[in-house]
């Protein structure tokens, strides 16, 4: 059967497929669709609406499962050489560009930066709407976090967007207006937003972030789509018990903890992935690590830690906890499991059998029963060293006592806190079976820093809280990645195509039933893969780097790939190539068979570097400035000043140069519109430490371009 195109449109009384409020329409569909095809019209109807309308991807997962796999079909290996670009939009707002767009109905939405959402024609890309939520007037502090909007959703006619602020808004669809606005989080409480929501039964689910940066306790919110009324709240970590529990589940995790756990906030946050079920009528929630980091400093008597690292059940109705499974007990390495949760049905053991995907940072891909959450299978996708197996009998890993870094002693760990898998999402494609993941093979050394045991204590305007340095080890090997096929069944590779994008994975992965596997990359390419085989067909040079989710829809009967290109980068390290903040364009790019669009021609000059030669570098400033920033800037401008394209080269500069114009900018907020957070906490004598790093990396970046000429 050809997958037909978006079947269904809105009304001012639901939502009909095409003609159905004629009979002479709808029995057109019955006559070139066939009676099969319109059963799956209607069923699609009656379903969430991330089931209404093949044609569609209205949420952060796509259509079905969370799956990140479209059913179309007329792209497909045969013809995906004739792949063209249909538009380009160009992005003009400031902030991070990682974010995956959702299409509805032929139209186009996407928030870039700090949640500006913008509607597209899927068709044309002319713009429709913008709204404009004016978060970093009044997000603070929270604007630190950098990485913008993740993602949106849609559902009967509105559009769902967090902020960094903490904010979820829903807007009108057609018009873009505003219709509510809840604030999730307290005004100053270091929690924050960036991941999309997600929408079921007439609810939106948004969680948050911050306990990398602040003293933070996880919560889930569901709210009611028509009103922003608040319907239920799930904690991830338990509370002071001296307040009391919120519930028993929180009551039963408070066991799994010790000493004072509350006073650190503990951390678990739901930043990222989420899933609904509707066959158990549940909503899945991945949490995130520990804050801090190391549970000898959070919980000093040991302990699970629930719910961190784990992945937690609960009714979609009322929010009670159904079920819980930890990938991660006693969490000490940034091993969250706020990766995709994906649903499917596979047959194992000749039944068929309803479970869950799930490829956390930690290294392992499992398979869980959705009904109880019961660990059916975990196997290693790349090198692991915490761990040396997970116990099926038990659930449970069996851990490598040596990763725990404990008394000032340095433990060298596989996978490293980036993640074996991270914030780029892989694809499950029903029709091979296979699990299609951004994987990253590198290793990290852990090391609490002196005295954090017995005193630490989160600082203001830090970075993150995770009470551990990284010191330089030179037994680690080079960091590599690929994007891998995954037999979810067996437990076993398919096939590995490398990447060249060294501690940072490929880009997000999306899957099609025309047997393609739809991945971008650091390195400016877009590219098609055979499903099947992991064979190239087809590749795009975006002119930038491709790391964002792709999403695949129909309108009018033809299909369209979109990517948005112009995703954050943390460190020009470890790249093949590296991009300029300021030769750059962020875009949005959708393809079609035969399309014929060309971008402009790339902005290729390299900028020189800024210096004065009558600046004199004081050496001990400049190592006081190179913590600064470290902690402070490091996270937009590059680890040791090598910007990667996310921001301005601070080295390209002549802000810097200046003291008045750098205190303007970094103490006074000057430039709080393009996404530069204040940071007003910084004393002058710091400020001087910044400058005078900051000079003394553009002279070795200096010294190093003359020499590689």
């Amino acid at each position: 059967m050809k997958v037909f195109e978006s079947a269904t449109r809105r009304t001012g009384k639901g939502v009909a497929p095409h003609g159905m409020e004629d009979k002479d329409g709808f029995a057109e569909i019955i006559r070139s669709l066939g009676v099969s095809a319109c059963l799956l019209l209607l069923a699609s109807c009656a379903g969430s609406a991330e089931d209404r309308g093949s044609g569609n991807w209205p949420g952060y997962g796509g259509p079905v499962g969370d799956q990140h796999y479209s059913p179309l079909d007329q792209i497909n290996d045969g013809n995906v050489g004739r792949l063209g670009l249909a538009w380009f939009h160009d992005i003009d707002v400031g902030g991070s560009s990682l974010t995956a767009p959702v299409a509805v109905d032929g139209v186009l939405y996407f928030a870039a930066g700090y949640s500006v959402v913008h509607a597209l024609d899927a068709v044309t890309g002319k713009e429709l709407w913008r709204y404009d939520p004016k978060s970093p007037q009044v997000a603070g502090e929270k604007m630190r976090a950098a990485w913008g909007s993740r993602g949106l959703a849609y559902d009967d006619g509105k559009i769902f967007v967090g902020t960094i602020d903490g904010r979820l808004i829903a807007l009108d669809a057609r018009s873009g207006g505003p219709l509510w606005s809840a604030m999730t989080v307290d005004k100053n409480d270091g929690r924050y937003i960036t991941g999309a929501p997600w929408t079921f039964n007439g609810k939106v689910i948004i969680g948050h972030g911050g306990a990398d940066f602040a003293p933070v306790r996880g919560y889930v919110t569901a709210y009611d789509q028509k009103t922003g009324r608040q319907l239920w709240r799930f904690h991830t970590v338990p509370g002071d018990p001296a307040k009391g529990f919120e519930n028993e589940a929180m009551e039963m995790a408070a066991r799994t903890w010790t000493g004072e756990w509350w006073k650190y906030g503990g951390g678990g946050t739901a930043w990222n992935a989420f899933a609904y079920d509707p066959r158990f009528n549940r909503i899945y929630v991945g949490t995130g690590n520990g804050a801090p980091w190391n549970r000898t400093i959070r919980s000093p008597g040991g302990g699970d830690n629930l719910f961190l690292s784990s992945i937690v059940a609960l009714d979609a109705d009322t929010g009670d906890y159904a079920w819980h499974y930890q990938t991660t007990p006693g969490e000490s390495w940034d091993y969250n499991s706020a990766m995709d949760i994906e649903l499917a049905d596979l047959k194992i053991g000749g039944e068929t059998r309803p479970v869950i995907l799930h490829a956390p940072k930690n290294g392992f891909f499992y398979v869980l029963d959705r009904q109880t959450g019961k660990l059916m299978s975990a196997e290693k996708i790349v090198p692991v060293t915490w761990a040396e197996r997970i116990d099926v009998a038990t659930g449970r890993p069996v851990e490598n006592p040596a990763a725990r870094y404990l008394d000032g002693k340095p433990a060298i760990v596989y996978p490293s806190e980036k993640g074996a898998h991270s914030i780029e999402a892989m694809a499950f494609n029903p029709k091979t079976g296979l699990v299609y993941i951004p994987v990253i093979d590198h290793g990290q050394a852990y090391m609490d820093p002196p005295g954090a045991l017995a005193d630490w204590r989160h600082q203001s305007g830090q970075r993150f809280s995770p009470g551990v340095s990284y010191p330089n080890e030179p037994g680690l090997r080079q960091p590599k990645s690929a994007l891998l096929a995954w037999n979810p069944v067996t437990q076993r590779p398919a096939w590995r195509t490398p990447t060249t994008a060294g501690w940072r994975s490929g880009g997000a992965t999306a899957t099609t039933a025309g047997n393609l596997v739809l991945q971008g990359r650091e390195s400016g390419q877009f590219q098609a893969f055979a499903a099947d085989s992991g064979r190239q067909l087809w590749s795009f040079d975006g002119q930038t780097s491709v790391t964002a989710q792709p999403i695949v829809y129909a309108v009018k009967g033809r299909q369209y790939i979109t990517v948005i290109a112009g995703a954050r980068f943390w460190s020009a390290k470890d790249r093949d190539r590296v991009w300029n903040y300021r030769t750059q364009q962020w875009r949005v790019l959708t393809f079609a068979l035969d399309g014929k669009a060309k971008l402009p021609p790339a902005l290729k000059e390299e900028p020189s570097i800024a210096d004065d030669p009558a600046f004199r570098v004081d050496s001990a400033r400049a190592a006081a400035g190179a913590r600064t920033f470290g902690e402070r800037c490091a996270i937009c401008h590059g680890e040791n000043a090598d910007a990667a394209g996310a921001a301005p080269s601070l080295l390209e500069s002549g802000v810097p140069m200046d003291l008045a114009s750098f205190k303007a900018v970094v103490q006074q907020g000057l430039l709080l519109d393009r996404g530069m957070p204040r940071f007003s906490e910084l004393n002058d004598d710091e400020m001087e430490s910044l400058q005078h790093y900051v000079r003394a990396r553009a002279r070795e970046e200096g010294v190093r371009r003359t020499k590689s000429d």
